[in-house]
């Protein structure tokens, strides 16, 4: 006898049965203003560095089958997440062991001023084969970025272990100025994807510059990138490419990065996208410019794979959907990209891949709630919300539908009424139950969306 109350708590519940549950009723109506617009919205977006593409390829044994299944639940609008942006990575490394990137220019020329010897072999770790099939599910924002410059362009002679460009200010090497060199590398990687059908749209120089990793990696003060941009700046610009930085390793610490540009009038001009990710520091705050600013790589610590939706453990689904929301509301970031799509072993990826088969985590659908229904061109909507158990978010398409995104974080059914306007509602919910599953449980009558929300869900309403 209790088998159906507790399916009813997982899902949607009608507001007549709220009384009968001792549901709270709604407070009063909360109000989305579709009418205004808060920051626009470029996409979602995801990366497969590293040669990570080349396992989706099958290079450890998925099968073709398996692969157009994890292809369609990353980039298929209907039955996956639809997200829109591909990150690549620029590879730096003169060998192509697994888990490196390979340059470009794998060998010094002979110094700055000589003519490069560039080498393309059409894969690039995988990327140009997933860039093909990202293109053919509708995408078309490829954002190209660099991890580090190659070994012999730097101070330190490697492309791993920190190090910096060589030429920028602070920094003393017998083979010369390489800044201009780097950034016509730079193009030039541009240019190969163009020959493989696939136009980059956005470029990056750096990843994390204020972080030494042992693998790929290269340190840049703010003043040092504000330098570089102004060298980068106009050769990316006569590629029709938009400049993207400083993708720094914390979100509060890509502000000094972004402040520096901002602050110098030549660099400023030439910067299109701010970048930074969510490891030292979360998105909790605007960034320091009125320019656009992405969330342009996470993935939870953790030390298994979890597949969980809410399980407490920081690496589950709800916390990545708190992640997003967060970023969008809080940080008014325009871009969200998460690290990785798909990898194996013990991977906080969206997917796991496993020899011949793959396993999906429900932090595919934590972000594909938003990626599939909000999509590049979108604008985020005011939100007045009335219960802070429930984190709000709201948007309004290009093509006039209206999305709302209604995470509750308490542990009991919370009763909400939305002032959200006119329209026919499709409601689809997350939880331990559910993957973005189609409920049509609320009603939206005389402009009121009203409903009960599942404890520890996220649902998401789209209003056409």
């Amino acid at each position: 006898m209790f088998r159906p109350i507790a399916r009813a708590l997982t899902a949607l519940i009608p507001l007549a049965a709220a009384t009968a549950l001792n549901v709270a009723p709604a407070a009063a109506a909360d109000r989305i203003d579709f009418g205004r617009a808060l920051q626009p919205i470029d996409g979602f977006g995801f990366s497969e560095a590293f040669q990570r593409a080349t396992l989706m390829q099958g290079a450890r044994g998925l099968t073709p089958q398996a692969q157009r299944e994890v292809l369609g639940l990353l980039l298929d609008r209907r039955s996956g997440a639809g997200l829109s942006i591909l990150r690549l990575g620029i590879g730096s490394s003169a060998d192509s062991v697994y888990d490196h990137m390979p340059s470009i220019e794998p060998a010094d020329p002979g110094g700055p001023g000589a003519k490069p010897v560039y080498t393309w072999d059409s894969s690039d770790g995988g990327q140009v084969w997933l860039a093909r099939q990202a293109r053919a599910y509708g995408v078309r924002r490829f954002y190209a970025d660099a991890w580090s410059a190659p070994g012999f362009m730097k101070d330190n002679g490697s492309d791993s272990n920190g190090g910096t460009l060589c030429g920028l200010s602070g920094t003393s090497c017998p083979s010369g100025d390489w800044r201009r060199a780097y950034a016509n590398y730079l193009v030039q990687y541009t240019r190969f994807y163009q020959r493989e059908g696939i136009r980059i749209t956005d470029l990056g120089f750096t990843n994390e510059p204020d972080w030494t990793a042992s693998y790929a990696s290269m340190r840049l003060t703010p003043a040092q990138a504000a330098e570089f941009v102004k060298v980068l700046g106009p050769v990316a610009a006569r590629a029709h490419l938009k400049v993207a930085c400083c993708d720094s390793f914390g979100w509060n610490e890509q502000a000094a990065y972004t402040s520096a540009i901002a602050a110098d009038p030549q660099a400023a001009r030439w910067v299109v996208t701010y970048t930074g990710h969510s490891y030292a520091s979360a998105p909790e705050s605007p960034p320091p410019t009125t320019r656009r600013a992405w969330m342009s790589e996470w993935s939870p610590n953790g030390s298994t794979w979890n597949e969980n939706w809410d399980d407490g453990s920081g690496y589950d689904g709800f916390a990545v959907a708190q992640n997003v929301h967060d970023t969008l509301t809080k940080a008014g970031a325009s871009g969200y990209l998460y690290w990785l799509g798909a990898s194996t072993g013990a991977t906080r990826a969206l997917i796991q891949l496993d020899g011949a088969t793959y396993h999906v985590s429900k932090r595919l659908w934590a972000v594909a709630a938003y990626s599939r229904f909000i999509r590049p061109g979108a604008v985020r909507v005011p939100v007045t919300a009335a219960n802070p158990a429930l984190e709000i978010s709201a948007f309004r398409n290009a093509d006039g539908s209206r999305v709302v995104e209604v995470l509750n974080t308490a542990t009991t059914p919370v009763a909400a009424d939305l002032a959200a306007g006119r329209g026919e509602p499709r409601t689809y919910l997350t939880d331990a139950s559910h993957a973005l599953t189609e409920t049509g449980t609320v009603t939206l009558r005389h402009g009121t969306l009203a409903a009960t929300f599942a404890p520890r869900s996220l649902t998401t309403v789209v209003i056409r």
